[in-house]
């Protein structure tokens, strides 16, 4: 028997953002009887919007929580019985800065083909519209929770960003966002290019570039609100 395929099936960062998502979506779903997603209620509502015809409890739906072992046996056998399987996230794409990295590691590793579906990315976006370096960038994920190892972190992104000419990513919990800036503020020069990026695809979108001192002198409130940070010295 013929194993069954992957789709990486991208959805919206903000919930009534359709048209983020390409039409060629709703063929890949459409393609697939079995979906291991992040959030099952979040990824139902999502699918019928964009199919309104899709009859949920036709599929079948496993929730990938930290892809312990039995996840990812259930995974690649339900694979090599011919079902097409797709990963789903509860925002943007799977895999990046996101679950489904290893189921997708699992499925290369048995031989199965893997399809990479285009589909909105906060941070790809950020970066285009920064105007920082995108020839060399890093995502570094979460920041440290602590104050003073996150403000060590900060400084070492900086000299890193500074030596390599290269832009720094990160992002934080919305609700210490306001914390993660003061942070910023304390630890990094005045020269530091700093980019937020807030509700992006949303109706409130605002993705702009200042230095450290010309932030500081108009202080953003991002508490609760969704936000990606850039960094380039």
């Amino acid at each position: 028997m013929k194993p069954g395929k992957v789709y990486l099936i991208p959805t919206v960062l903000q919930e009534d953002a359709l048209e983020t998502i390409p039409p060629y979506i709703v063929d890949a779903v459409k393609n697939c009887s079995v979906f291991f997603i992040e959030t099952e209620k979040t990824t139902r509502r999502f699918f019928k919007k964009i199919w309104k015809e899709m009859v949920i409890d036709d599929q079948e739906w496993y929730t990938i929580h930290k892809a312990e072992d039995a996840v990812k046996k259930q995974f690649i056998e339900l694979l090599l019985k011919g079902k097409n399987i797709g990963i789903v996230s509860e925002a943007g794409c799977p895999g990046i800065a996101d679950p489904g990295q290893i189921l997708v590691e699992a499925a290369q590793q048995n031989g199965i083909i893997v399809q990479p579906l285009v589909g909105p990315s906060s941070i790809l976006l950020a970066l285009m519209a920064s105007g920082m370096n995108g020839q060399c960038f890093q995502f570094n994920g979460y920041l440290p929770i602590d104050g003073l190892e996150r403000k060590k972190k900060l400084k070492e992104l900086e000299a890193e960003s500074e030596r390599k000419k290269s832009t720094q990513l990160f992002i934080e919990t919305p609700y210490r966002n306001n914390q993660l800036l003061n942070d910023i503020f304390q630890s990094c020069k005045p020269s530091t290019l700093i980019c937020i990026g807030t509700d992006i695809t949303g109706p409130a979108e605002s993705i702009v570039t200042k230095t450290v001192k010309e932030w500081q002198a108009a202080l953003p409130n991002l508490h609760k609100i969704p936000t990606i940070f850039l960094l380039q010295a």
